[in-house]
């Protein structure tokens, strides 16, 4: 897929898509339900930003968003007899905001900038030794049924899923998608988890 220049933006508050992550969302806003309309008519690809601190003063309106921002394809997509749509998200590239434009549409249209996550043949032994710390770090709460670790994702798509899925502040969390590469992600993801395990030993589950 090439990657376009512009990209519709979908700002929230509370989430963060990494790429080759899943994510479902329920589209219920007017100016969220043509954006939608529009991605299926076109390259079905979506703009996932996080709101700043103080979005809710101008919610409908554009408040501020971080510039650092994950592209999803729509993968799955189911239009409900009102309008409203229920989709699923699958993280493609991160990005940079530019700049905003103004297109005429209700929602935010932005020029931005791709990032792609590193996959040369000399990192993927890398990759494979953060992702064994990652499960290492991990096992006791699987084997007590707590988490379950999708074994058959790849190296990257594994950290990035329990970058995605920990419960951490959202700002904590994009600063793992701020990382160049999915190694450094998955350094910086390990002490997190050192973390929540001990605060969340015992409470059965991690995210």
């Amino acid at each position: 897929m090439t990657l376009p220049d512009q990209l519709p933006l979908f700002p929230l508050s509370n989430v963060v898509l990494f790429p080759d992550v899943f994510l479902p969302l329920h589209i219920f806003e007017e100016r969220y339900r043509a954006m939608t309309r529009d991605a299926l008519a076109g390259q079905a690809l979506i703009g996932m930003t996080v709101l700043r601190e103080g979005w809710q003063r101008d919610y409908e309106g554009t408040p501020p968003i971080y510039a650092t921002g994950c592209a999803g394809t729509i993968v799955h997509h189911e239009r409900l007899q009102d309008g409203r749509y229920n989709i699923v998200l699958k993280g493609v590239a991160r990005f940079e905001v530019e700049r905003e434009l103004e297109t005429g549409a209700p929602y935010r249209v932005a020029q931005v900038r791709w990032h792609a996550e590193t996959d040369a043949e000399g990192t993927r032994p890398a990759v494979t030794r953060v992702r064994r710390q990652v499960e290492t770090l991990l096992l006791p709460a699987v084997a007590r049924g707590e988490v379950r670790l999708p074994t058959e994702l790849s190296d990257q798509a594994l950290v990035n899923a329990v970058c995605q899925a920990i419960d951490v502040p959202i700002v904590e969390k994009l600063a793992l998608l701020e990382k160049p590469d999915v190694v450094t992600r998955g350094l910086a993801l390990l002490p997190i988890l050192e973390r929540l395990l001990i605060r969340l030993s015992g409470s059965g589950q991690v995210h």
